[in-house]
């Protein structure tokens, strides 16, 4: 079996196995103590959520190698977007006139709220127009939730197009020092706008699916363990098609060796502009899913210790292969939960919860140091490399098989040269 065969049948068991996991769930049976709880399921979604951000920052940084501290802003760009616009926007069949009111196709309006005062209770502009000035009967509905979804992926890919198109332009470690102070004044700013983002508080989201859905309730881990897996897919085969497509070899050749990729044709900062802007839109995407699977996003998911562990957890799983990274997310996810119980050894009681992210730094250092490619590429490479190895040794016995036969024949023919040359010369002497 080819390596490209043995990649499509163990992603295809690995997918039906992952759309199955929710069948063991506590919300669907009451099998005993092996049910998968609420928690694993939150667990996995969690896992799911790092595993896009570490497989789309494992495309930038290992394939394209540019090097970026900027995937968590992208993260709560898609999410506070996401949060805002179902904060502040209403669609009504009549204007307000205490709100800001735009005209969209028939009676339909786009009513926008204005912001509160901080520190205060005061009812909205909206709440106000329902007892003064909006008719009876009027319409107010909520933006839907997949829709604020999608304007905070666009909002990903708007703010990729221009931090790009920045710094791009530039090498070297610019684009690494450019994100990191981008990533401090958008939490900066997110932490100073209290009227509009709520600050340090968070800004609240609606659930995902606010009415339930398909019998199950708003709080229903199923319905978001399968979003979160269906966008962990479509990320997973976006990035495996743009990898083993014309793209991904330019990429790759602008990480080897921008000067010699360049003068092939290769137009370098068009496609690590484009390389950027897809891997913020798949962290943008990300982040709003989860916010409104959370509920709540605070700044404190842009601090740069979040951003470390997403690069950690693509290093440790392999930097330069988006399914050893992704891999890498989910087992550390998992990994990190798990070391949360303490130990105690007689007298001595070791507090887990703290020395757990000191385990995992040591496993981050003894992975740079002795194994740079990760811990579980290498097997990947070994797996898929092993059938060729396979063919390519027994290409290589028969090759040296026959020629030994050739030269065995060889050796018989000068045998019998030498045999005949005498009696020729015995039989015409002179």
């Amino acid at each position: 079996m080819s390596p490209t065969r043995i990649y499509r049948v163990a992603g295809t068991i690995t997918i039906v196995l992952l759309l199955l996991i929710p069948l063991a769930s506590s919300e669907l049976n009451g099998l005993g103590p092996l049910v998968l709880s609420s928690y694993f399921m939150h667990l996995a979604i969690t896992a799911f959520f790092y595993a896009i951000l570490a497989s789309s920052w494992s495309l930038l940084a290992g394939y394209a190698g540019q090097f970026s501290f900027g995937h968590m802003a992208f993260m709560a760009i898609g999410g506070y977007t996401s949060g805002l616009i179902g904060k502040f926007i209403r669609f009504t069949t009549a204007p307000s006139e205490l709100c800001t009111d735009i005209p969209l196709l028939g009676n339909w309006w786009l009513v926008i709220l204005n912001i509160r005062r901080v520190g205060t209770i005061d009812e909205s502009c909206l709440d106000m127009a329902k007892t003064q000035t909006l008719p009876a009967g009027t319409l107010i509905i909520f933006p839907p939730v997949w829709a604020s979804i999608a304007m905070g992926l666009v909002m990903g890919a708007v703010f990729g197009l221009l931090v790009g198109w920045l710094v791009l332009r530039l090498r070297s470690t610019y684009l690494a020092l450019f994100t990191i102070g981008f990533s401090e004044i958008l939490r900066a700013s997110i932490s100073a706008e209290i009227p509009i983002t709520e600050g340090q508080s968070g800004l609240e989201l609606v659930p995902l699916f606010p009415a339930g859905i398909m019998g199950f309730t708003s709080t229903s881990k199923i319905p978001p363990y399968y979003a979160m897996l269906l966008l962990f897919l479509f990320a997973m085969a976006l990035m495996t098609w743009l990898a083993g497509s014309r793209f991904g070899l330019f990429i790759r050749a602008i990480r080897e060796d921008e000067e010699a990729a360049a003068a092939l044709g290769v137009n370098i900062v068009r496609y690590k502009v484009l390389v950027f802007v897809i891997t913020s839109t798949l962290a943008a995407a990300a982040g709003a899913l989860q916010g409104h699977y959370i509920g709540i996003i605070t700044p404190n998911t842009v601090i740069i210790l979040q951003m470390s562990l997403v690069i950690a957890m693509a290093v440790i799983g392999g930097l330069e292969n988006i399914y050893a990274a992704s891999v890498g997310a989910i087992v550390i996810t998992f990994a990190l939960e798990l070391l949360r119980t303490n130990i105690t050894i007689g007298p001595l009681h070791v507090d887990m919860t703290l020395w757990r992210l000191v385990f995992f730094g040591l496993l981050l250092m003894l992975t740079l140091r002795f194994q740079r490619n990760g811990l579980l590429f290498p097997i990947l490479e070994r797996i898929s490399r092993g059938r060729v190895a396979q063919e390519t040794v027994s290409i290589r016995v028969e090759s040296e098989e026959l020629e030994e036969v050739v030269t065995e024949e060889e050796v018989a023919l000068e045998t019998e040269e030498e045999e005949t040359q005498p009696a020729s010369s015995e039989e015409n002497p002179g």
